[in-house]
């Protein structure tokens, strides 16, 4: 599953890509995002358009780890009847736009090599979250969590599930700007034939030993 990310770089780029969007300073940046830290979630404002809130990435804590989150992913099988994500996926869908995303494979030996799926045209790839506020005094604020679905040929290589991709065309239907059926909404949770438009890399070395050492992190807390 994902475990990382990296979005587009400053608002300019995000804006030329989704437009319209609500207005948003210019130098906002768009940056590398990993679980329990923040990211920019495309979703519908109050005012119905388009906008970037910033958000949590992790549902709740759980009660063995309090400033762990209980959920980082769900999957898009069971997003529509699962309790913790249901009135979620009902009324507050989102996308999180970015450059690339972090697959681990796990080798025999049990350690994890990660690697980085990118576009070939490094076009922005739109991947379907979910969102909540959360109640926590400690944590308040909105927070999202990453639906996944079965991996594709490329994916599969490594990992047996990969983030659900929604494509442009269909993200006025996924946000519910276009009138549809949660059945039908759900219909577009699946595997992203990509038919060779990704490319999938080692992550470099030193970029490997800092995401090993968040993972580290997350696992103390």
């Amino acid at each position: 599953m994902c475990g990382k990310f990296t979005q587009m770089a400053t608002w300019p780029e995000v804006a030329a890509f989704s437009a319209p969007l609500s207005a948003q300073s210019p130098d906002t940046p768009l940056l590398t995002a990993t679980p329990m830290r923040s990211a920019e979630v495309l979703s519908i404002g109050p005012d119905g358009a388009r906008q970037l809130a910033r958000m949590r990435w992790g549902f709740g804590t759980s009660a063995e780890a309090p400033r762990r989150p209980a959920h980082l992913h769900a999957r898009a099988e069971t997003a529509d009847t699962r309790p913790a994500f249901a009135d979620a996926f009902s009324r507050r869908r989102g996308l999180v736009i970015v450059q690339t995303f972090n697959e681990g494979e796990t080798s025999p030996g049990g350690r994890t090599h990660q690697w980085v799926i990118s576009a070939k045209d490094r076009r922005p790839i739109g991947l379907a979250v979910i969102w909540r506020s959360e109640a926590s005094p400690a944590d308040p604020g909105p927070a999202f969590v990453m639906l996944t679905v079965p991996p594709n040929p490329l994916i599969a290589r490594i990992t047996d599930r990969m983030p659900a991709v929604i494509s442009q065309q269909d993200w006025p239907v996924w946000l519910g700007e276009t009138g549809a059926s949660l059945s039908e909404i759900k219909g577009l949770l699946r595997p992203f034939a990509e038919d060779g438009a990704w490319e999938m890399s080692p992550q470099p070395p030193s970029q490997t030993s800092a995401a090993s050492a968040n993972k580290r992190q997350l696992d103390l807390f």
